[in-house]
């Protein structure tokens, strides 16, 4: 549902030891933390209003049949792309799925969920949901069982060094916190925007932090992307094709700023480790602006969806209008992309242009000898 949305990046990544020894190197691990644009399932274990484990969600998913799995998309997340093109060989297990124990979790754990925000606050609307410190909290329990099933030397290199730990989260304290007038109307009166950031700034510093005492030394941390120019943005507020609505973007403009600075501060503060950052923003805007160049016939309205000029109301479900076309489509729903906007994105992150991600792209994080 309304939680994560597309604009927020986060990434599977899948990490390949540069030893050669087997012939492939060894595949590290993908250790996920996020919203719904990277959820892969947990939510179908919590009692929420945020669910995408019905159809038409899925219905590209291959390894689902085109089923619904909970990802919050009609097929792959940009995190299941990126992990293919590393040499992953499974996707990150969803932490809530009875599966997620034994030796798979030394392929990755996803711990994302719809909804969920830097703070604890954040999608109280949709009544349950992972909070980013109840996502920190999970892992804690994961890294224990990562000890018990290599040892405590062996542990600790694996992920220190052959892990990729991903934050994409943001975009709901914003939408579905801050902006949301039945809740956070006190929160509006008692702080302003830039405290409010401040705010998130700090939580998610310590957040990382505790991370980084857990011996995660890898890191990409997406921005918030324009989350007022999606769908549901565009309809609620009536605008034209080619608008989006300037306070959700100007907040994210404001975070972004403040969390570039914290990346620089991290790299700086925490021995050893390194974080990169994914310029989500302006790799997304480019795709909204100039969607026809990229083959896109649309970038204002949901290819599911019902509701308004941009069918972006009501969430995606079986009773949704879906479009025939979903690889003309920048948007899969009122808050999420599409598959085919998924591979463009995860496209440049992987290839490394510096204005998108750096200090260096996805492959040479996950080469990096520490």
């Amino acid at each position: 549902m309304a939680a994560g949305l597309l604009l927020l990046v986060a990434f599977t990544v899948a990490a390949a030891a540069a030893d050669g020894g087997d012939g492939g190197g060894t595949l590290g691990a993908s250790y996920i933390f996020g919203d719904s644009l990277v959820d892969a399932g947990n939510n179908n274990f919590l009692p929420t209003l945020s669910k995408a484990n019905i159809k038409p969600n899925g219905i590209d998913f291959k390894p689902s049949g085109g089923n619904p799995t909970g990802r919050y998309t009609n097929g792959r997340t940009i995190g299941d792309i990126i992990g293919e093109e590393l040499g992953q060989r499974h996707y990150a297990v969803p932490f809530l799925d009875p599966n997620s124990t034994g030796e798979v979790i030394l392929h990755g754990v996803n711990y994302a969920s719809g909804g969920g925000g830097i703070m604890n606050a954040t999608g109280r609307i949709f009544v349950n949901r992972l909070s980013m410190d109840i996502q920190v909290d999970y892992f804690t329990i994961t890294r224990k069982q990562i000890d018990k099933l290599l040892g405590a030397s062996k542990a600790r290199e694996h992920v220190m060094k052959k892990s990729i730990f991903s934050i994409s989260i943001g975009s709901n304290d914003f939408l579905n916190n801050y902006l949301l007038p039945v809740l956070s109307i006190g929160a509006r009166v008692s702080q302003t925007p830039d405290g409010f950031v401040d705010d998130l700034i700090s939580h998610l510093r310590s957040q990382l932090t505790r991370l980084y005492k857990l011996d995660a030394r890898k890191f990409i941390l997406g921005n918030v992307g324009p989350i007022g120019c999606i769908p549901y943005q565009r309809t609620i507020n009536q605008l034209s094709e080619n608008e989006c609505v300037a306070l959700p973007n100007e907040l994210a403009l404001r975070y972004n700023a403040k969390l570039k600075d914290l990346v620089a501060q991290l790299n700086d503060n925490l021995p050893g480790a390194t974080f990169v950052h994914a310029n989500v923003y302006d790799l997304v805007l480019e795709l909204i602006v100039n969607y026809d160049k990229y083959g896109f016939k649309t970038a204002s309205k949901a290819c599911c969806g019902n509701g308004g000029q941009y069918a972006g109301i009501i969430p995606c479900g079986p009773t949704s209008t879906l479009c025939e076309d979903r690889d003309k489509h920048v948007f899969w729903d009122p808050y999420h992309p599409s598959e085919a906007a998924n591979v463009l994105i995860a496209k440049q992150l992987l290839q490394g242009d510096p204005k998108y991600v750096s200090p260096m792209n996805l492959k040479q994080l996950r080469d990096l000898n520490l």
